[in-house]
């Protein structure tokens, strides 16, 4: 049995068992057992985007936005884990965008071992702007590539992620 091992599940930190976690989807993939990896993703995202921007989560029921800060604005959080199997930054459909839901979107793009590559939060109008919109999902698609952190009013907030990350 190695050193790793031997610590008990309950004294690992999140990050730890998330690694753990990635290591096993690698495995069954390799056997052909799954063709998804992207299960825990969206709620780790949540806890960390809550956990970083001092934001309080809804409950799982509330539709059109996931957390609120003190000033009551509506966050709607989305996020990807890239492997290299699929480096997409596709984030999930977003649903009724045309209408006022949330006023911002933190999008989180993971690395495959569920770090923190890159966080955005984006006012909602810009979504609006740079997400297309697909009848066959009936909703909206927005990628994070690298080029919305140029984007007047997009907060980069990736460091307040990386520091949460550390927290949990």
């Amino acid at each position: 049995m190695t050193e790793e091992e031997r610590i008990p599940w309950d004294s690992r930190t999140p990050h730890q068992l998330l690694q753990t976690y990635a290591q096993l989807m690698q495995e069954l993939r390799r056997r052909e057992l799954i063709r998804s990896s992207n299960n825990p993703v969206a709620d780790y995202a949540e806890a960390l985007v809550a956990r970083g921007l001092g934001l309080s989560l809804g409950h799982r029921s509330v539709k059109g936005f996931d957390a609120r800060d003190a000033s009551g604005r509506r966050y709607e959080i989305k996020a990807r884990r890239m492997t290299p199997e699929n480096p997409s930054r596709q984030l999930s459909v977003i649903r009724n965008l045309d209408i006022d839901q949330f006023d911002f979107l933190v999008g989180v793009v993971f690395a495959e071992d569920f770090s923190v590559l890159r966080a955005a939060m984006v006012p909602r109008e810009l979504v609006r702007a740079h997400a297309s919109y697909k009848k066959h999902v009936n909703g909206w698609i927005l990628h994070l590539r690298d080029a919305i952190w140029e984007v007047a009013g997009v907060k980069d907030v990736t460091p307040e992620l990386i520091a949460a990350a550390k927290t949990l």
